[in-house]
């Protein structure tokens, strides 16, 4: 009787935990995997931090608000979501040009606005406000969009990228118009469509590499052959390569880590985390975060396939696939595969903002996924 008792115990506490994760319109696995990633990515980050414990208390009071952000955002319903889109589109560029005329300058970059009691980088909301306009406008019209169409929504992407790209911050306006690009995709261009728009990317390139500013160029020169400036430019790349070499199939340990300890690796605890972990974690450690990281991607797009409306389904489709293009840009990069173009990985390294924005879109696939039963076509 007491063993039929716990059991009933036992079944009665899980069904209350998901039911108060249904009123809150969480999803459970997705929850879970955010959760064991950002508890994977303390771990890391306290030995990439030299174990400094006001870096860790920083990083755990950033991961809080974001998760709290991730929560409210849950609440909104998609058809809120969809019916703000195009206002927080436009005041995402208006705060762009705003950067632009009167925004704050640091490490020669003009990227920030100063409000007096918050600075922050309108570049982020446009990591949401892009991909939730393209939806927006993609929502009542047929797909595959026509010639017509696609060349309005790439307009949309186009003009936040560029302005962010001016700032100058060429990683960020990459994500943001890689966002705008999987809302296309994801509505079914035709084969055509496809190679029309490589074309046109193809020959653009040379346009853009004009445009880049000298530092750019040189990232760019250093990722096709690091060891021309190993002391300088391609410094990075070099210690990073050897320090995830050196970590071989299961790592050097905890702590142990002598590119990230003795510093030999800059940006140890930001841009460079992952080269950290593989030093200290190796092989399997590496294999274990991406797998983490793969199956958020899976939820998010499981999510994305039980969506019950074109907008939903865009947007829940090109904010999994993103946040693949943050962990792909982020690795590519420490391990040399794609030139630097400073982007975090995502819920482990040291940041704030970045997490938030990113944790503000998970939010947004907690609500297609709470609210689908609700939803009218």
């Amino acid at each position: 009787m007491a063993v039929s008792s716990s059991v009933f115990g036992e079944r009665h506490s899980l069904g209350l935990g998901a039911r108060l994760l249904a009123a809150l319109k969480l999803d459970a696995p997705l929850l879970l995997g955010l959760a064991a990633i950002a508890a994977f990515g303390l771990v890391v980050l306290w030995s990439a931090g030299g174990q400094e414990p006001g870096l860790l208390v920083r990083q755990l009071v950033r991961l809080g608000v974001a998760f709290g952000v991730m929560l409210v955002v849950a609440q909104v319903p998609p058809k809120m979501l969809r019916l703000w889109s195009p206002w927080l589109f436009a005041l995402g560029l208006a705060l762009l040009v705003a950067v632009l005329l009167v925004g704050d300058v640091g490490k020669g970059a003009q990227r920030w606005l100063d409000l007096g009691v918050v600075r922050f980088q309108p570049s982020e909301l446009m990591k949401l406000a892009v991909p939730m306009m393209a939806a927006w406008y993609l929502h009542d019209r047929p797909l595959p969009p026509r010639l017509g169409e696609l060349a309005l929504v790439v307009v949309v992407v186009a003009v936040p990228a560029v302005l962010i790209a001016r700032q100058p911050d060429l990683g960020t306006a990459l994500l943001v118009a890689s966002a705008g690009i999987l809302v296309v995709l994801l509505g079914g261009l035709r084969v055509r469509m496809i190679l029309l728009l490589g074309a046109v990317a193809a020959v653009l390139a040379p346009v853009l590499w004009h445009f880049m500013h000298d530092y750019q160029r040189r990232r760019v020169l250093t990722f096709l052959q690091p060891e021309s400036d190993p002391l300088g430019s391609g410094y990075h790349i070099i210690q990073s390569k050897i320090a995830i070499g050196s970590g071989g199939l299961f790592g050097k340990g905890w702590g142990n880590g002598s590119q990230a300890q003795l510093e030999f690796l800059p940006e140890r605890s930001t841009d460079f985390i992952f080269a950290v972990l593989g030093e200290e974690f190796g092989l399997l450690g590496l294999g274990l975060l991406l797998v983490g990281y793969l199956v958020v991607v899976g939820r998010g797009l499981f999510i994305a396939l039980q969506a019950q409306d074109t907008f939903s389904r865009l947007l829940a489709g090109s904010i999994s696939l993103t946040f693949f293009v943050y962990v792909f840009v982020n690795t590519g990069m420490v391990t040399g595969l794609l030139p630097v173009v400073g982007v975090p990985l995502p819920l482990v390294s040291y940041g704030g903002t970045s997490m938030v924005t990113l944790m503000a879109g998970f939010g947004m696939l907690m609500s297609i996924h709470g609210h689908r039963n609700l939803l009218a076509r």
